[in-house]
């Protein structure tokens, strides 16, 4: 006959004694720790939309849509938090820090449909003037310019756009200048890297 080893009998006499390890969820609510990794979430005020939570999650969780309709481009975020694990990466890797972050909500469980399951946020999007593709999203023209100080007289496109934002500079109504040649004058319109690159050799 084998007889119970001392610590064991010690484990389980301290097992007695002391207070339940587990909580008492989901009779009492429970609150995490303050580091705790639970469902993200987008922050419209700070997000500008850059799209960095879209190139690190992992498990594709974020999706990020381009749409352009009639001069108008719009850029839609939506995280799926039925997909996302939580690892934190989306908002280790948010430039302005504050864009996504992770909340202390760990109870995803629902009988609603599955599809609800997520937030989506529409940031504006800036055109090209030439090719009228969508360069970036506003917000984030406007972060940069704001980051660059006087360095943004240095670049035409971030330049006109501040002037624009400012109200010191007339914006005019969105002309795409597809079936004009680019010229020298061309070089001061808001233009992808492509179009201005095309726009600093023919001049």
């Amino acid at each position: 006959m084998h007889y119970p080893k001392l610590r064991e009998l010690k484990e389980a006499i301290k097992s007695l004694l002391s207070a339940p390890y587990t909580s008492r969820f989901p009779r009492q609510p429970h609150k995490p720790y303050e580091r705790f990794r639970g469902r993200p979430y987008f922050h419209e005020e700070d997000c500008i939309g850059c799209g960095a939570c879209f190139e690190v999650c992992p498990v594709k969780a974020i999706d990020m849509e381009d749409r352009v309709e009639d001069s108008c481009a719009k850029r839609k975020l939506t995280v799926h938090w039925d997909i996302c694990i939580c690892c934190g990466q989306c908002q280790a890797n948010c430039i302005t820090e504050k864009g996504i972050v992770l909340s202390q909500e760990f109870d995803l469980a629902t009988t609603e449909k599955r599809e609800d399951l997520k937030q989506s946020i529409e940031k504006d999007l800036v055109i090209c003037e030439s090719c009228g593709k969508p360069i970036c999203p506003c917000d984030q023209y406007a972060w940069v310019a704001k980051k660059l100080g006087p360095l943004t007289f240095s670049n035409a496109s971030l330049l006109l756009f501040y002037l624009r934002s400012a109200g010191l500079a007339i914006k005019e109504k969105f002309i795409p200048l597809k079936d004009k040649p680019l010229n020298r004058s061309s070089r001061v319109k808001i233009l992808c890297s492509s179009c201005r690159r095309q726009a600093v050799i023919k001049s």
